[in-house]
């Protein structure tokens, strides 16, 4: 009203009437205004609700539109469903799709909202943005759409109700709808509030009357509360992974599955080696080619750096590369300040389980110079785990009385992106000094464990053990060797073959490329080497490496050595798996000989080779003569090593076995059945020892006429050998020879008879058509097609069986004998048969 130049009011204020006029007619309009307001905003001229502006409700005015999915989506079938069966139930709820970044969830969420689009329910798509009150005005606006009426908005903006609590009222009293919240990646802060999500008292609830579906990384269900469904996302089936590539590159050849295993079956790496063969340009043009380029290239294919991930997190999430640097730094942000070195010190290990116990607050900080305590080792662990970063795989039912060992795992990619990413040589070369010397001390702790407790870690330690040999040979060959026998040691006792034959290879071509092929400790490698080959059913490939070391040996060491005496034993062995029964006995005779004379007659290694003397003789039909040396040598092992020691066990078993053989099948049950139990307290269930002797119980079982119980025990016996050792293993196919001969027994002749082909067969192939087992087999199925009365054909096989047996064990040998009596019982039974149908032929005019 003051007029600053002259300071003097202007002359119509001087006028009091005027201006309270004035004022009175203004306050009038503006109430009226107010008031006019209220009821347009309470009445629609059609009686509903008046829809309010969206801009008054949401800022920005951007797309609420689901996104298009370029490229069908593969493999995801299940979680399809899943979400799709909760949009078209009668009720309402909220699921979280949550994973790793990389695997697929935002396209997933987008698939799912296109299905629900066909369908036509109402689709609202919302992406957070870290942004607690801009989620809300989307949430407002979604509501909106849905019919939420501006009444109620006009109370939330003027603070009479809660707006989070009226959108969501409304929202339960609303059906047909999916909203879906893309990338809570920090589900901590979507408020309002501070408040958890699983309170449901914040922006995402479940109580709705349609779906509400979000992805985040945060894996957590204490995350999300008890009445959210998790719906975890995996990396992708190879049959699924290669049709996603054949679809971006259909004309790249053949290897697409291969491919897709190796990029670990992850949706963002997938479709960034599709995307780089559909170009013409590309350099690698074929699925083969890009997999083979990995080797070399992978920094620069799937590990290139994008300029602008560290300012765009759209970007970031788009490259593999940077794609789970936006977890780790929001664990960085939350206070998980060892989750990256963490991680990067597990990428330096191999792509396998880890044991939870190698991973301790020593290493790190010996490793990354960073205070570590168990405390915050265990946050740093949790933390990659919630986000999807490392993940602990199953374990098999655990054995009773067996420790439960924890492990973990990086997905590959993961691994293999990380690892790439670490500054080299500093400060990896320290770390990795840091981490040998750890390996080294959990083997050794490992070898000190009591019994079977150990087992498990070793198994775990066994895949990063030979980068650790790789390595220690820079700084010493012998202490890294040592650890890895040690632990090559543990692996035998478990029975762990497969796992200790790694160890072994890698050991001997390192000893054979730094000390000679005539070293001690080579030839003691190449020794080990073949007996875990014969472990593993491999008898030829073990034969012929004894029969090397034993020849190197003799040369080195001369003809009494322990060491060549230990070679004779062994290639002995491998003689005897491989049927040549009469050279392993002949073998076997001369080492008990020189033992007894070099070591004495109580030595360990002596009844070693007093009892593989007798399972040569057994096997050559001398089963009296193997008897009598098994019994000797049981009472010397009992006597020297104690009841329960595994040699002792061994030749408990090998006794029962001979004295089937004799006849005497309840004595061999009785001695079975103790050591069925004695290996299963020592050793375990699954333990090869142990299923040794469950099987040799069902044999003698079956002899006894307990056919039934014998098959259920070979069946259950076969099982878990070929989930052990494999379906093609020589002990596997025992298994299913001995249950084809319970079940022959029971009358089972067509079962009996289509197991024998199979392991006839296998047989043949796996061990060659002359040895003992394959003409058992032979003989087992003439038997069965003989009962089955498919005579001509017992008789062929019979005749065939006669002549390979004359052939490789003599016209004397009791299964010669056993062969030929088979024989002739069948041709009189085919000749028997051949008069019955002569007889009945009507006689021709």
């Amino acid at each position: 009203m003051t007029n600053y130049v002259t300071a003097e009011l202007p002359k119509w204020a001087e006028n009091t009437i005027l201006v309270w006029s004035v004022f009175g007619v203004l306050a009038v309009v503006s109430l009226g205004l107010f008031f006019w307001e209220r009821r347009l905003a309470a009445e629609a001229p059609d009686g509903g609700v008046r829809p309010v502006p969206l801009g008054r409700i949401a800022a920005g005015g951007h797309s609420m539109n689901p996104p298009t999915v370029p490229a069908p989506v593969r493999g995801r079938e299940a979680e399809l469903e899943r979400i799709g069966a909760l949009v078209r139930g009668p009720g309402g709820g909220m699921a979280v799709v949550c994973g790793a970044g990389g695997l697929g969830k935002t396209t997933l969420a987008a698939e799912a909202a296109a299905q629900a689009q066909a369908q036509g329910r109402v689709v609202v798509w919302i992406r957070w943005r870290d942004d607690p009150e801009q989620l809300g005005q989307d949430l407002a606006q979604a509501a909106h759409i849905l019919g939420l009426p501006e009444s109620r908005l006009e109370e939330a903006r003027t603070g009479r109700v809660s707006l989070v609590d009226a959108v969501w009222a409304h929202l339960a009293t609303v059906t047909g709808w999916l909203i879906v919240v893309d990338n809570v990646d920090t589900p901590t802060r979507v408020g309002p509030g501070s408040g958890p999500p699983a309170a449901y008292r914040g922006w995402l609830r479940p109580h709705g009357g349609g779906v509400l579906l979000v992805t985040s990384r945060d894996t957590s269900p204490q995350t999300w509360g008890p009445d959210a469904g998790l719906i975890h996302l995996q990396p992708l089936a190879e049959e699924a992974g290669g049709a996603v590539l054949l679809n971006a590159a259909p004309h790249a050849g053949t290897g697409a599955e291969a491919l897709a295993a190796r990029l670990g079956g992850l949706p963002l790496a997938l479709n960034a080696a599709g995307a780089y063969l559909s170009v013409p340009t590309s350099r690698h043009r074929t699925f083969t080619a890009y997999q083979q380029a990995l080797e070399t290239e992978f920094a620069d294919l799937l590990g290139a750096e994008h300029p602008a991930a560290a300012t765009d997190p759209a970007v970031a999430r788009s490259v593999v590369r940077h794609t789970w640097d936006l977890s780790l730094d929001q664990l960085d942000r939350d206070g998980y300040a060892l989750a990256r070195p963490v991680l990067r010190l597990l990428a330096l290990l191999e792509r396998a389980p880890v044991p939870r116990s190698l991973v301790t607050p020593e290493l790190v900080t010996d490793a990354t110079g960073q205070p570590a305590t168990a405390a915050t080792v265990d946050a740093a662990l949790a933390g990659l785990h919630q986000y999807g970063l490392l993940h602990s795989p199953e374990t098999d039912e655990p054995e009773p009385a067996s420790p439960v060992v924890g492990r973990l795992q990086l997905h590959p990619l993961v691994r293999e992106v990380t690892a790439h990413a670490l500054t080299r040589p500093e400060p990896t070369d320290s770390w990795l000094t840091a981490l040998d010397d750890h390996l080294a001390r959990a083997v050794e702790a490992v070898a000190g464990m009591p019994g079977r407790t150990g087992w498990p870690t070793a198994r775990l330690l066994a895949p990063h053990l030979r980068s650790h040999l790789d390595r220690s040979t820079q700084r010493g060959l012998t202490t890294g060797v040592g650890t890895l026998d040690r632990l090559a040691d543990a692996l035998n006792n478990a029975g762990a073959a497969s796992e200790e034959l790694l160890l072994r290879r890698h050991v001997l071509d390192a000893e054979t490329r730094l000390l000679g092929p005539d070293h001690p400790d080579t030839l003691n490698s190449r020794n080990n080497l073949a007996n875990a080959l014969n472990e593993l059913g491999e008898h030829q490939q073990a034969a012929d490496l004894h029969r090397q070391t034993l020849t190197d040996r003799e040369r080195l060491h001369g003809p009494n050595h322990p060491h060549t005496l230990t070679s004779r034993n062994n290639l002995a062995n491998a003689l005897n798996d491989l049927g040549e029964h009469q050279q392993a006995a002949d073998l076997n005779r001369q080492n008990v000989t020189d033992r007894e004379r070099v070591l004495g007659p109580d030595h360990p290694e002596t009844l070693t080779s007093r009892n593989n003397h007798a399972n040569a003789l057994s096997d050559l039909g001398e089963h009296q003569q193997a008897a009598d040396l098994h019994r000797q040598t049981l009472t010397d092992r009992e006597r020297i090593h104690g009841p329960n020691h595994p040699h002792t066990l061994s030749s408990r078993n090998n006794l029962a076995a001979t004295l089937s053989e004799l006849g005497e099948h309840q004595q061999a049950a009785d001695i079975n059945r103790q050591n069925v139990a004695d290996t299963e307290r020592l050793y375990g269930p699954d333990h090869p020892h142990t299923l040794s002797s469950r099987n040799n119980l069902a044999a003698t079982l079956n002899s006894l006429g307990e056919h039934q119980q014998a098959a259920d025990l070979h069946r259950q016996t076969l099982t878990d050998r070929e989930r052990i050792h494999g379906p093609n293993h020589p002990d596997t196919l025992s298994s299913r020879n001995n249950l084809a001969n319970a079940l022959h027994d029971l009358g089972e002749h067509q079962q009996a008879a289509d197991l024998h082909r199979q392991t006839l067969i296998d047989r043949e192939r796996i061990l060659g058509p002359d040895h003992p087992d394959t003409l058992n087999s032979r003989n087992n199925l003439a038997a069965a097609l003989h009962d089955l009365g498919q005579y001509p054909q017992a008789v062929e096989l019979h005749r065939q069986n006669l002549v390979d047996i004359e052939r490789i064990l003599g016209p004397d040998h009791p299964h010669t004998r056993t062969s030929r009596n088979n024989l002739a019982i069948a041709e009189a039974r085919l000749a028997e048969v051949g008069r019955r149908r002569w007889w009945r032929t009507p006689r021709r005019g």
